[in-house]
């Protein structure tokens, strides 16, 4: 297949990723609002994908972490970046399914370093940068906000000890909608950047650009198809972020949601590609430890978290043997 042509499939495969990332992720911006009934479905998901779109216009060095952080720009093939999308991509539908909110960020990172390694060898992949700039920040940011929602559910517990519970439900259910945009803002800022930077190394690859630099329309691309895929939303998911975890309150919902989206927001100012859904699973199981730890069904959590820790080495081997068929076939 001609470069040219090649380029276009892997353009088109990448923002079909970014649907997918939009439609498997919603539920990480408004399951909280859905569960609380701050907001209706409907009107949640038409929220969710506005904030998405709008969020994809703050930074750029997501972007370039993604694009050229896993191994060097000029050595990565048009053939490796497809073979880690069509992988990611059967993992996110796989994981979406059944239900299981697992990491679109990881599944990328995974795909990419599993074609890397079966095109380049292990010496191709940039691990320090992958260890120290993806993973760490993958691996501690749902710790820290499990942590960090504990400690300002229980400063919310005390601020409004006196307080009429059905007016701070009220008021909470309010602030919930504010918070619900937030989540969505941060993760268009966070996770469509991912797809950009994917397209821009496709582009470096096929000789259409000679130094990585996201061009305006990759960003409007890559935020309308997360943002397509936000409105589709992925309604197995919401269930179980919204009432499957634990029975969440309002107070609670806008915590995890305040919490999970400023650690994400700050994630991306600094470039790492953390995953919304990790943390906004650790806010919510955070703030709900606070009331009752077992209100909380760590069975579901735990069931989760295999997931998070099997989404990296599975996206890895199914973009290996994608990129494996496609090189044999391709001779």
């Amino acid at each position: 297949m001609p470069d040219t042509a090649l380029v276009v499939v892997v353009i088109a495969i990448a923002l079909f990723f970014d649907f997918t990332n939009g439609f498997h992720d919603t539920a990480n911006a408004i399951a909280t609002s859905v569960s609380t009934h701050a907001l209706s479905p409907r009107a949640a998901v038409l929220l969710s994908a506005v904030m998405n779109f709008v969020g994809a216009f703050v930074t750029l060095k997501v972007a370039a972490t993604i694009g050229t952080g896993i191994a060097p720009p000029g050595q990565v093939t048009l053939l490796m970046i497809l073979a880690a999308l069509v992988g990611g991509i059967a993992w996110n539908l796989i994981t979406w399914y059944g239900g299981l909110p697992s990491s679109s960020t990881h599944a990328l990172i995974g795909g990419l370093i599993g074609a890397v390694i079966v095109g380049l060898g292990f010496d191709g992949v940039e691990w320090h940068g992958v260890i120290t700039k993806m993973i760490i920040p993958l691996v501690v940011s749902p710790i820290l906000g499990f942590i960090v929602a504990y400690l300002v559910m229980l400063a919310i517990y005390w601020i409004f000890r006196g307080a009429n519970p059905r007016r701070i439900n009220r008021g909470f259910r309010v602030a919930q909608v504010l918070s619900a945009a937030y989540v969505s803002f941060s993760h268009g800022t966070n996770d469509s950047q991912k797809t950009m930077g994917v397209i821009t190394l496709a582009l470096v690859s096929g000789h259409f650009l000679h130094a990585f630099a996201v061009p305006l329309w990759v960003i409007a691309a890559a935020a309308a198809a997360m943002g397509s895929g936000t409105y589709v939303g992925g309604w197995r998911i919401i269930r179980t972020m919204g009432t499957r975890l634990y029975k969440i309150a309002p107070a609670q919902g806008f915590d995890a949601q305040t919490v999970a989206a400023t650690l994400i927001q700050g994630a991306a100012q600094f470039g790492w590609p953390v995953s919304t859904t990790h943390v906004v699973t650790g806010a919510v199981l955070g703030a709900g430890a606070t009331e009752n730890p077992t209100a909380v069904r760590w069975g579901v959590g735990l069931n989760i978290l295999a997931t998070w820790i099997l989404t990296i080495p599975m996206a890895a081997l199914m973009a290996a043997i994608v990129y494996l068929v496609l090189h044999i076939a391709g001779r």
